[in-house]
């Protein structure tokens, strides 16, 4: 497996020019950070996780194919391939993407029944099912992956035609549930808003990727754009809604009016809801924020920096109220807390201590490093300039 060259590769980022796209800041540079060391960390981050140790990497190859273990719970899981599908094309990676990609068509893809052209979420590292059901944050990352994918690497056959997959999957999210169309569909198409899963009436605020939706609304099927604009806004005010307005914390799961949704304590600020802030973070980056939406970011940094520090290791309700429980993610945290600087602008003292505190912390080791490092490498991407539009 041939890993690759961070000389060439930065060097082939930095000098592109893209029509109509956005700048991508290195926050990092930008506070001081040599260029090439930045590049170098990237580098030893990505094969770390990807062909490091057997105690430092979460992802593996068989035969042709290639998959990602959540190392806490030594599963498959369409969030971990999705988000290694994304990773892969953002540093240029085809063969380690198309390995993903027949692994997860072979195993997760679900080809009769209610759930039909959806992916189940966890399947074991032999290929048995785990569940028979899909999560949406697998399926709209999915999605997003496979069209940079086509704009980076080229549409080939079959399942190697990006572009196409990722409109089946998209038709599937929105249209399940119409006449002729058995199961439910993973967006509620009156309101514009994900959903957990099909079939329940809430959501999670860190499925919402509106700056996803607004590239959907250009590249999914002709009938169906309109819906994703819609989405894109839906999205954009649902996260205002869900973010206390205090603290910037948000729940796990909350209801489609914002407030937490109390499912075996999933109403708290827990590890689903960390990626918000990255969310935030990135789609500034892609498509420039309202300030109320970048405000949430700048209340939930204010809130870690200046009211309770201690909220990096301890769990807390949306409000501030603490609990008697341990972030099951510190690291994780951390780099999602960093990656929200890139919706303050200009940078304020708070997301300069972020962006400061996540470049001192080392990847995580031991069991539960694969949520945990995916997400200090999403960070890692973003914060460097590297988490780009394909």
């Amino acid at each position: 497996m041939k890993i690759f060259c961070y000389a060439v590769i930065f060097a082939f980022f930095g000098g592109m020019k893209m029509t109509n796209q956005p700048t991508y800041p290195n926050l990092f540079t930008q506070l001081g950070y040599e260029e090439k060391v930045v590049n170098q960390r990237l580098e030893t981050i990505w094969h770390t996780l990807f062909f490091g140790s057997e105690e430092e990497r979460i992802y593996h190859e068989v035969d042709d194919m290639g998959y990602v273990v959540d190392t806490g719970n030594n599963d498959v899981r369409t969030e971990g391939m999705s988000y290694a599908m994304m990773v892969s094309v953002q540093l240029n990676q085809q063969e380690v993407f198309d390995r993903i990609w027949r692994w997860v068509k072979k195993y997760m893809w679900i080809q009769t029944g209610d759930n039909q052209d959806y992916f189940a979420w966890s399947i074991l590292p032999d290929g048995t099912p785990n569940s028979s059901g899909p999560a949406p944050d697998g399926e709209e990352f999915f999605a997003m992956a496979l069209f940079f994918a086509s704009h980076r690497f080229g549409d080939r056959e079959g399942i190697f035609n990006y572009s196409e997959q990722a409109r089946k999957i998209l038709s599937a999210c929105i249209h399940k549930g119409e006449p002729n169309q058995p199961g439910e569909p993973m967006w509620d198409r009156d309101n514009y808003l994900i959903k957990f899963v099909p079939g329940v009436d809430f959501s999670d605020p860190s499925y919402h990727l509106p700056h996803f939706y607004d590239y959907f609304a250009k590249w999914a099927d002709e009938t169906d754009r309109k819906f994703w604009a819609q989405a894109a806004q839906a999205s954009r005010d649902y996260l205002v809604k869900a973010s206390h307005p205090e603290t910037g914390l948000t729940a796990e799961y909350a209801e489609y009016d914002g407030t937490p949704k109390n499912v075996d304590h999933h109403d708290r600020f827990f590890s689903d809801a960390y990626r918000v802030a990255a969310n935030i973070g990135l789609a500034n980056v892609w498509a420039k924020n309202s300030e109320a939406l970048n405000d949430c970011v700048r209340r939930l940094q204010r809130y870690f920096f200046e009211t309770d520090p201690k909220a990096f290791t301890q769990v807390r309700e949306i409000d501030g109220t603490k609990v008697n429980q341990e972030v099951r993610h510190p690291v994780g945290l951390i780099a999602t807390v960093a990656q929200g600087s890139l919706a303050i602008d200009p940078l304020d003292e708070n997301a300069i201590l972020a962006v400061k505190k996540f470049w001192e912390t080392p990847m995580r080791t031991g069991s539960r490093r694969y949520y945990d490092n995916f997400l200090y490498l999403f960070a890692f991407l973003a914060l460097s300039g590297n988490y780009r539009i394909w």
